[in-house]
């Protein structure tokens, strides 16, 4: 198989396996928020604990309290998608240097 300027590929069955994933859950010990494109930042002042932003973070990275409120966000897990900012009718959460 040639690809072309002296490029071979291989075939896909002699291909290296990628990733293996040995044990479910283990994304916690992943820490990838260094992916991160925005960084939010919390404003305590202006959360009424709505609780909007929560359940749209694709990567639970809002923080809560022993009381269930909104304390701010894991930046270890944060891809800085702002979809929290999004859903936010409060000005609760900004992106940093905006």
């Amino acid at each position: 198989m040639n690809a072309g300027k002296g490029v071979k590929l291989q075939p896909w069955k002699e291909m290296s396996h990628g990733t293996h994933v040995f044990e479910p859950g283990n994304a916690v010990n992943f820490k990838t928020g260094d992916w991160r494109s925005e960084i939010p930042i919390f404003v305590k002042e202006n959360c009424k604990q709505c609780m909007l932003c929560f359940p749209v973070c694709p990567d639970s990275a809002i923080v809560l309290n022993d009381k269930g409120e909104v304390t701010g966000f894991d930046l270890d897990f944060c891809k800085g998608c702002l979809c929290c900012m999004a859903v936010c009718n409060f000005k609760a959460i900004e992106k940093e240097g905006a």
